[in-house]
C-alpha cells in the first residue's frame, strides 16, 4: 500500500460515539492520521442507560473514572414492582454508570490529544470505494454549506443504530432487527445510589431499567420481541408504565422528558468488515437482545476494530476478516444464546421470572453476566430447557 498523500488520511471514523471514539483514540495513539466526523454538535445528549462493566477499563491506557457517575454494587430485580430479587455484583468487577454526553466527548478528547482531528456537525452523504482508497461525500448537518469530499485509506463506520450506510456496504445484517425503547432522564435525590433496578412485568415482551447517576436516574423501557412499536404507541405505553415506576423510585409520575428510539439488537452472525472498512458499535447490531447492554460491545468493537485496522494498514490483508471473527467469538457467540433466552423469556415472562430470575443461583449468574465475567452460553441451555418444559 502507498503512503498517504497530503489529503489522504489513514482512517476516517464515521461517528463520535463510544465505538467511534474508542477506535479513534487507539488508532491516533498508534500514530495514524485519523479524522472523526459526527453529524451532531458536541457535547450532545444521547439517550442511553449508560451502564457498563468496569472491566472495560482494561481496554484503555487512560483512566475512565472521570466520566463514571455511579458505581453499582447490586442489582434489584422485580416483577410488577414486587417480588424482589437482589443480586450482589462481584467486588472485583462492578458495574459503572456513565452519561453518554460525557463519555463520548471524553473519548473524542483523548483521540484529539493523541493527534486525531474532529469535525462535529458533519453529515456523511455517501461512502464509496475508489481504487485504493475510500471517498466520503460530506456536508454540514445544518445550513446550506457545499458538499465536499474526504479521502482515506480506511474507514471505521460507527454511526449508531440509525446507520444508513452499514447495510448498503454489506456490513452487518441486511435487515437489522430493532427493539423499541423509550428513555427518560429524571433529576433529584437518589435513594440507594449503589443499586440498579430491572423491572419485569410492566412492559409487554420487554422490561424497564432505572440506573442511578449523578443527580438523578437514567430510566428506559424496551420491547425486545415482536414488531417495533410506532412512536405514538410507544410513548403512550411508556406513560402508563412510568406513572407506576417513577413513584416507586421517589419521583412524581410525570417527571422527565420522554424520548422514543430504536436499538439495533444482535440478530445473527454477519460480516463486519470489507476491503479497508469495518463497522462497529450499534451500527454493527451488537446490542444485547436480552438485557439491552450496548456500551460494552460498542467499546469492545471500537478497540478491536482499531487493532485490526492497524494490522491491515501495515499490510496484513486478513486482519479485517480477523476482526469479524474476533467479534463473533468474543461477543456474538454469547449473544446467540442471549437471543434464544430472550425469545423464550419474553413470551412467557412470568414463568421466566420465576424459573430464571428467582432460582437460588440466578442472582449470582446474572451479576457475573452484567460484570462481564460470564456469557449467556454458560447458563443458556439449562435456562431454555426449564422454560420450554414449563411452557409445555
Amino acid at each position: 500500500m502507498s503512503s498517504p498523500g497530503p489529503d489522504l488520511l489513514d482512517v476516517i471514523v464515521v461517528g463520535g460515539g463510544a465505538a467511534g471514539g474508542a477506535a479513534a483514540c487507539h488508532l491516533a495513539a498508534l500514530g495514524r492520521s485519523v479524522l472523526v466526523v459526527d453529524q451532531a454538535p458536541f457535547p450532545r445528549h444521547k439517550p442511553c442507560g449508560g451502564g457498563m462493566a468496569a472491566s472495560v477499563q482494561h481496554w484503555f491506557p487512560f483512566d475512565l473514572s472521570p466520566v463514571v457517575e455511579a458505581v453499582i454494587e447490586r442489582v434489584r430485580f422485580t416483577w410488577d414492582l414486587d417480588d424482589p430479587v437482589i443480586a450482589e455484583l462481584p467486588g472485583s468487577s462492578p458495574f459503572w454508570i456513565v452519561r453518554r454526553s460525557r463519555l463520548d466527548a471524553f473519548l473524542v478528547e483523548q483521540a484529539m490529544a493523541a493527534g486525531a482531528a474532529f469535525e462535529p456537525g458533519v453529515r456523511v452523504q455517501r461512502i464509496e470505494k475508489a481504487a485504493e482508497h475510500w471517498c466520503l461525500d460530506v456536508v454540514a448537518s445544518e445550513g446550506d454549506g457545499q458538499p465536499r469530499q474526504l479521502r482515506a485509506r480506511a474507514v471505521v463506520l460507527a454511526d449508531g443504530s440509525g446507520s444508513r450506510h452499514a447495510a448498503a456496504l454489506g456490513l452487518g445484517p441486511r435487515q437489522p432487527r430493532y427493539a423499541t425503547t423509550v428513555s427518560v432522564e429524571v433529576e433529584g435525590t437518589v435513594q440507594n445510589p449503589g443499586t440498579a433496578h430491572f423491572g419485569f412485568g410492566l412492559v409487554p415482551q420487554g422490561f424497564c431499567w432505572a440506573f442511578p447517576r449523578e443527580g438523578g436516574f437514567s430510566i428506559g423501557l424496551g420491547h425486545f420481541i415482536g414488531r417495533p412499536l410506532e412512536e405514538t404507541a410507544a410513548l403512550e405505553e411508556a406513560d402508563a408504565v412510568l406513572n407506576r415506576l417513577l413513584p416507586s423510585l421517589g419521583f412524581a409520575a410525570g417527571s422527565g422528558e420522554r424520548c422514543q428510539g430504536r436499538l439495533r439488537v444482535w440478530d445473527g452472525h454477519h460480516p463486519l468488515h470489507g476491503d479497508g472498512i469495518v463497522v462497529a458499535g450499534d451500527a454493527a447490531s451488537l446490542c444485547d437482545p436480552f438485557l439491552a447492554e450496548g456500551l460494552r460491545p460498542a467499546l469492545l468493537s471500537g478497540c478491536r476494530a482499531a487493532e485490526a485496522m492497524q494490522r491491515w494498514l501495515n499490510g496484513d490483508q486478513m486482519a479485517l476478516a480477523g476482526y469479524s471473527t474476533a467479534m463473533r467469538q468474543q461477543w456474538g457467540e454469547s449473544m446467540a444464546w442471549g437471543r434464544r433466552i430472550a425469545q423464550v423469556f419474553y413470551r412467557v415472562p412470568r414463568v421466566g421470572y420465576q424459573l430464571g430470575i428467582k432460582r437460588p443461583t440466578a442472582p449470582q449468574r446474572i451479576a457475573q453476566i452484567l460484570s462481564g465475567e460470564m456469557g449467556y452460553g454458560d447458563i443458556a441451555q439449562r435456562a431454555i430447557r426449564r422454560l420450554l418444559f414449563q411452557r409445555g
